[in-house]
């Protein structure tokens, strides 16, 4: 999977959608600094899921980011998404591979370096760590340590991506310490100084 330094951005869902979500989305999606979208909707019904990710997947599409669905690798292949996020809870990447084919499969490895390992070896596109920082966003079992990130770098190439509580004031560590993606939700949704494009912009 190929690495652009400049598009260093994971962007993932806010909880859900508001009024104007799609023309804000394709405003912050503009900005050429977002790799991945991750539409992640735990509270929305399968059928609400497939209306929203057609949209999101035309903006994606437009903007040249990857749609990544969380969770559903049913749902990605019926919205024909670019690929799925696994957690440690939802299905195993085998099971997700005989779904989805060849398209991207991220796996949520917290903060170990086995679980890594593991979903290296099972041939995951990218590996995530978190959390780095605290975060509002979703309740957190995980804190990751920047020393994951180098110890990880050691064993492969895959990219990494790094997730929690990321903001304009943190983001340069992880980024030099072998992140080779952020994965930011609450910054860019739920900022109180910031409206979404310019919390984007912040992050140069």
């Amino acid at each position: 999977m190929r690495i652009n330094k400049k598009k260093f951005i994971y962007l993932i869902s806010p909880n859900r959608i508001t009024k104007n979500f799609y023309k804000i989305l394709n405003g912050v999606l503009k900005s050429d600094k977002i790799s991945f979208f991750q539409m992640r909707f735990k509270k929305y019904s399968f059928k609400k899921k497939i209306l929203i990710g057609k949209k999101i997947k035309q903006i994606c599409k437009k903007n040249n980011v990857k749609f990544i669905v969380n969770d559903d690798p049913i749902l990605v292949k019926i919205l024909n998404a670019d690929g799925c996020h696994l957690g440690q809870t939802d299905m195993n990447i085998k099971d997700a591979k005989k779904i989805i084919g060849k398209k991207i499969i991220g796996i949520t490895c917290n903060n170990s370096v086995k679980l890594a390992k593991e979903a290296i070896k099972n041939k995951a596109n990218y590996i995530a760590f978190g959390a780095f920082f605290s975060t509002k966003t979703k309740k957190t079992k995980y804190k990751s340590k920047i020393k994951t990130l180098n110890k990880v770098k050691k064993l492969t190439n895959i990219p990494i991506v790094a997730i929690g509580g990321i903001t304009n004031e943190n983001y340069k560590k992880l980024l030099l310490n072998n992140a080779n993606f952020l994965a930011i939700s609450g910054y860019i949704w739920n900022n109180k100084k910031y409206k979404p494009t310019e919390a984007i912009e912040s992050l140069i």
